[in-house]
């Protein structure tokens, strides 16, 4: 069965044909590491970490890249408001995304590089622009690519010469040749980060240039697979896409960069797009205080990729409830002895362009299955394949974030079992039945042994 995957580039579905047999690079826009990430971040996060497994199901040699962004001016600005060294800021922000990434179960990319490893890069790339007739470098320290030197630039995003000028969201300042021109380097005052260059003693990278030496540096320049949220396509990968074509002479790439590009649609709040600039959002590090990061993990894939979802505390509470009754299914699972294997419909799903709510509702069809080995082992599959379900029984039901603490539950069992001892059963009976209300179940067992679980 072939891989069919919605091309951005091309506006349909196609079959996807990597550019080396057996081989395949995907490179996915990561975070700006300024603040927590909100949900809305957490999306493509979800999304290309399933997109990965099910390519390494195909593929024997995947290189999934998602880069951080380490040097921008919203980190300057925070860090400035906090009165802390940047250096700081983005070291203790990439820690906790990565904390945040953990609790979403999502595995770690193949290469996580930073913009500020990769400053040698982008002056290359930059110096070719500049070689090939389509940037240009001002006297103050600036350089500028020149939108009206390819003309394929807008084909991508669909936007035309007004389009352009108004959604790039730059100033038309008065040193650009053109008001669609875009920052490719800018000077650095003392107080803000800088690198030397051929252009200023000291100067950064814009935003854009970033990822396409990224991506080359661990990709090459042709790849397969760009991914990204949707409010990247204008003009950030637009962008990408003429600073990367356009570095390698004329005929050396086509118009799209990345062979196919994948977009994941925005969340919503209440009808609205969410986001940071509307203050309409959960942080992942919010949520994770109220629901475990796997019932964020299922709200994102029961809504198709490319689709809006609206998220809610309402679905993380009904996602919490769908986890419990498969974790109990997986007991049942792991009780046979069955070592996991690739479900066809649960993977047929994925292969039609993600429909990870396909791929779910194929999921429940194996429920009632798990007590047989060949059953039991495609449900374990499925549930690897998705990454949902991925611990263990015992460490969900007793760490999950409903009632009392586990700690809690392990004092209160070890005070009645002295008062059993004392022979105060009424006080026993008493802290049975507080923990049952609270949502937790005590099974004495031989030996004077007492398990527990959350109901």
């Amino acid at each position: 069965m072939d891989l069919k995957i919605y091309d951005t580039s091309r506006r349909q579905k196609m079959t996807f044909e990597p550019r080396v047999v057996g081989k395949v690079g995907l490179y996915v826009c990561g975070p700006t590491v300024y603040d927590r990430i909100h949900i809305g971040n957490a999306r493509p996060i979800v999304v290309f970490d399933v997109f990965a497994r099910l390519l390494r199901t195909l593929y024997g040699d995947v290189t999934y890249v998602r880069n951080i962004t380490d040097i921008d001016d919203k980190i300057n600005a925070r860090a400035k408001e906090r009165g802390i060294d940047i250096r700081d800021l983005t070291e203790t922000t990439v820690a906790r995304f990565r904390e945040d990434c953990a609790e979403l179960k999502c595995a770690p990319p193949d290469v996580e590089p930073r913009a500020t490893e990769t400053i040698p890069e982008m002056i290359a790339h930059i110096e070719k622009l500049i070689d090939n007739g389509h940037a240009y470098a001002l006297d103050d320290g600036h350089v500028l690519f020149h939108v009206p030197s390819w003309r394929d630039y807008g084909k991508f995003a669909n936007k035309d010469r007004d389009e352009q000028i108004s959604g790039a969201r730059v100033d038309v300042a008065s040193y650009k040749r053109d008001p669609a021109d875009f920052v490719l380097w800018k000077p650095s005052d003392a107080e803000t980060p800088g690198w030397p260059s051929p252009w200023c003693e000291k100067g950064r990278p814009g935003w854009h240039i970033e990822c396409s030496a990224m991506s080359e540096k661990y990709l090459g320049p042709d790849f397969d697979i760009h991914g990204g949220g949707i409010d990247l396509v204008f003009p950030h990968h637009q962008n990408e896409i003429a600073q990367s074509c356009c570095a390698h002479a004329e005929g050396a790439r086509d118009d799209r960069f990345a062979r196919y590009w994948m977009h994941n649609g925005y969340l919503m709040s209440e009808g609205e797009k969410m986001s940071k600039s509307l203050g309409n959002f959960y942080t992942v590090a919010e949520l994770l205080e109220e629901f475990p990061g796997e019932a964020l993990r299922l709200v994102i894939l029961q809504a198709h990729y490319r689709q809006p979802l609206d998220f809610s505390k309402d679905k993380c509470r009904e996602a919490k409830a769908a986890l419990d009754r498969l974790y109990r299914l997986k007991q049942a699972a792991l009780a046979t002895g069955a070592q996991a294997v690739q479900d066809d419909a649960v993977h047929a799903a994925l292969m039609d362009d993600m429909n990870t709510p396909l791929a779910l509702a194929k999921l429940h069809e194996l429920n009632d299955g798990v007590t047989s080995g060949e059953g039991a082992a495609r449900f374990l599959g499925a549930l690897d394949l998705l990454g949902i379900a991925v611990d263990d029984p015992e460490i969900w039901f007793k760490g999950g974030s409903d009632g009392p603490s586990a700690e809690e539950v392990e004092s209160l069992i070890e005070a009645r079992k002295a008062a059993k001892a004392s022979k105060n059963f009424a006080e026993a009976d008493r802290i049975r039945d507080d923990l049952k209300d609270r949502g937790v179940v005590l099974e004495d067992k031989p030996g004077g042994i007492t398990e527990w679980r959350r109901a």
